[in-house]
């Protein structure tokens, strides 16, 4: 099939390229629109106790939360001289007269003591809008904004509505400074590998139509669900690290091909048939796991797990279409401009058409010396190979070693919700709750709201008698009442993301109902609690999407029972020394200064479910591109030990490439302002350098030699479906069935004591 896919892309190659223009025209100029319909919320559980206890309260007692604060100070003036006074009152009168304010709470009309600070140098007013959709209330902050601005006063803004607008600002500032760090240095990088500049510009191209392609994608979703402007951060980083993962892998087999002295149109075939099958898979795989993030209610997770479905899509569909057609286009011309960089002296024979030689010989078509060779002649990767089967339990021990070491803080884990402090340190609406949780009384923002419904008031004061007397409360009181519906809000020592927080609400859920009533428990502590709990429970189903979606797909590439769950077992061990690193840092505090973040002491839940999802994704793209090409070999061969050192022999250099790609986009949005898309790309980062080195390198042959023929066992019902339905991968698609790993042996131990000879 993908040898026909080939041939027929071939002949249809201008049409290909002309779509793909329209395409890439039509993302430009439309998808691009997709910033202006994003949302900034979604990170709460529309079923949860706190997401009903919000609608209930607006419903019963009306909007009871400060959607902005403002905090007024000066260094020199107290907040009642006429300095102060003055310009402040008439900054918040005209708030009042804004039609899309709703109320306006200061110290000025209430002389509340919690509204003003130690030194009566600062005070803050709660503000709070008519709009109620996250969107709305963004907009009506950027028409306010002007207005808070009191004359010879230094004006803040925080709040809720002020976090969204900053995150969503820091957001699009980390989009950019991420591909300005990262595209001119992906550029030098594949110069140096492909040495040539038109090989060079084919995955920037592939990259630049997967995130145009995704955009269309996105903005057409957008019209039928609400999407986070987070996706677009999956989209940029997905999307253009894939694309220049499979356009090097396209690339490299294509002028293999053409270097083995195969005709364009041949060389494409066989191209497809080897390098376009191991993308297909690698891309179906990705997009399975990252599918898995569409169970969780949260449209912050949901948007992510669309976005990076999206990318890798259309990165997969652009790499078998129009990544082709352009190479049937330029033929022998990928290897023009090429690079005058000096070559490293090699001795004795290069595997035939291998990764490393994909040099001038190729621009003219030309068979290069020694093709036909058997594969394991020489090489770096083979001899690498060979010498970690020649001692597998030793290999096996020692790395597994290291990544259990890497992954030793992974079990003193902490989760906590997120606040200001993801935010750059000099961000207003972080600067606000910063001052006010160290200058003001009380030192909180964010009180736990309870319901209590059905009942008179005097009853519901009764029962706040009762939540008063819990332990962590610092202050209960009745803050709205309408009919049988009060408010109370609760006061708690500590931060909102806090455990004595969490410990509030769940003492107060605990407590009986009074006669009669209905209580709920909501507010910014319950909503983290709630969050939580939400994501703990889907966990199991999330991973045993992932780990079905591999398991089956691995076994229609390869034929094989214990491979692909091996594959699931070393993504694993990967993922958990990533997770390791990520606590160790961003949980302990290590490397802060240098990173330049605040510690928290936790990690916020949601980042180690969608590193989960995408890194279980990239760790089987690797592990696909390696097997691929064992399998291949296994199927020409039928020698074990051979396969493994020819296919790493092969592939060794192309995942190191495709790895230092992806690190170099990743590291640009670790670079970021936002903390957990600065952990997510830390966290790749460890994970993608432990999976091309420890675990592709030095794992994968060791347990691959332990297991010896057995890699490539089915029973016999299996492999019967296998060679019905496998995705089979074969140089020019004629490969036959694969052989019997009981019966078809070879000497193993020649291939492992010393090349061979022929």
């Amino acid at each position: 099939m993908f040898e026909w896919w080939g041939r027929v892309v071939v002949r249809l190659r201008w049409a290909v390229l002309g779509a793909a223009l329209v395409l890439a025209a039509l993302g430009a100029a439309w998808g691009t629109g997709v910033f202006g319909t994003l949302t900034g919320g979604g990170f709460d559980d529309p079923a949860s106790e706190s997401s009903r206890a919000a609608a209930r309260i607006t419903a019963e007692v009306g909007n009871q939360g400060a959607d902005l604060i403002v905090l007024y100070s000066s260094p020199t003036s107290t907040l009642d001289q006429p300095a102060f006074r003055e310009p402040v009152t008439a900054a918040l009168e005209r708030l009042r007269q804004h039609p899309e304010v709703e109320s306006v709470t200061s110290w000025y009309d209430t002389q509340a003591p919690n509204l003003v600070s130690g030194d009566r140098h600062a005070t803050y007013a709660l503000v709070r809008l008519r709009a109620t959709d996250p969107d709305k209330l963004t907009e009506a902050y950027d028409d306010l904004r002007p207005l808070l601005d009191a004359p010879g006063v230094t004006t803040q803004a925080g709040g809720n509505v002020a976090f969204l607008a900053e995150a969503n600002a820091q957001t699009t500032e980390d989009l950019t400074r991420a591909e300005m760090l990262s595209l001119p240095v992906l550029l030098v990088l594949l110069i140096l590998i492909f040495r040539g500049l038109v090989a060079a510009a084919t995955p920037l191209l592939v990259g630049g139509l997967a995130i145009l392609g995704a955009f269309i994608v996105i903005r057409l979703l957008s019209m039928v669900t609400d999407i986070s402007i987070f996706a677009i951060n999956v989209i940029t980083l997905i999307g253009l690290g894939m694309a220049v993962d499979y356009a090097l892998f396209i690339v490299s087999r294509f002028r293999e091909e053409l270097a083995a002295g195969h005709p364009v149109p041949d060389a494409i075939a066989r191209t497809m048939s080897t390098a376009g099958r191991t993308v297909m898979v690698s891309g179906l795989t990705i997009v399975t796991a990252l599918a898995s993030l569409l169970i969780f209610p949260q449209t912050f997770l949901k948007s992510m797990g669309l976005g990076g479905m999206a990318a890798v899509l259309v990165a997969m569909l652009a790499s078998l279409t129009v990544l082709p057609a352009l190479l049937a286009v330029l033929g022998p011309r990928i290897n023009a401009l090429s690079v005058p960089l000096p070559r490293r002296q090699r001795t004795g024979r290069t595997p035939a058409g291998g990764a490393d030689r994909v040099g001038t010989a190729a621009a003219n078509g030309a068979r290069p010396a020694g093709a036909g060779a058997p594969p394991v002649e020489s090489g770096a990767w083979a001899r690498l190979a060979r010498s970690v089967m020649r001692r597998p339990v030793l290999y096996l021990v020692g790395v597994v070693a290291v990544l259990a070491v890497l992954a030793t803080p992974v079990f003193r884990m902490e989760a906590g919700g997120f606040d200001e402090r993801v935010l750059p340190a000099d961000a207003q609406p972080r600067v606000v709750a910063e001052r006010i949780a160290a200058e003001f009384p009380g030192g909180s923002v964010a009180p736990i709201g309870v319901l209590v419904s059905g009942v008179d008031v005097e009853q519901a004061r009764r029962f706040a008698a009762e939540v008063s007397r819990l332990p962590g409360v610092t202050g209960v009181e009745v803050t709205a009442n309408r009919g049988d519906s009060t408010l109370l809000g609760v006061t708690y020592e500590g931060e909102p993301t806090g455990s004595v927080a969490k410990d509030v609400v769940r003492r107060i859920r605990d407590l009986p109902d009074p006669a009669g009533a209905e209580v709920l428990v909501g507010g910014r502590p319950a909503a983290d609690l709630d969050m939580l709990a939400s994501l703990t429970s889907r966990l199991p189903l999330m991973a045993a999407i992932m780990a079905a979606a591999t398991l089956v797909l691995l076994f229609l590439a390869f034929g094989s029972v214990l491979l692909p769950i091996k594959a699931v077992l070393m993504n694993l061990v990967s993922i958990g020394a990533s997770f390791g690193v990520v606590v160790w840092i961003f949980q302990d505090g290590h490397l802060a200064d240098w990173l330049d973040f605040t510690p928290t002491g936790f990690i916020e839940p949601s980042n180690p479910i969608l590193m989960l999802a995408v890194l279980f994704g990239l760790a089987t793209d690797y592990e696909v591109f390696l097997l691929s090409r064992v399998r291949e070999e296994w199927d020409r061969t039928g020698d074990n030990s051979r396969s493994v050192a020819a296919g790493l022999q092969y592939t060794g250099r192309i995942i190191t490439a495709a790895a230092l790609l992806l690190g170099v986009v990743v590291a640009g949005f670790a670079t970021g302002g936002i903390v957990f898309i600065k952990l997510i790309g830390i966290g790749m980062l460890v994970a993608i350098a432990v999976d091309a080195t420890l675990v592709r390198a030095l794992l994968v042959p060791a347990t691959m030699r332990l297991l010896g023929r057995w890699n490539w066992w089915a029973p016999g019902p299996l492999a019967r479906v296998y060679r019905r339905y496998g995705i089979r991968e074969s140089a020019g698609g004629t490969a036959g069935p694969a052989p019997d790993p009981v019966t078809h042996r070879s000497a193993e131990a020649a291939a492992l004591g010393r090349p061979h000879r022929g």
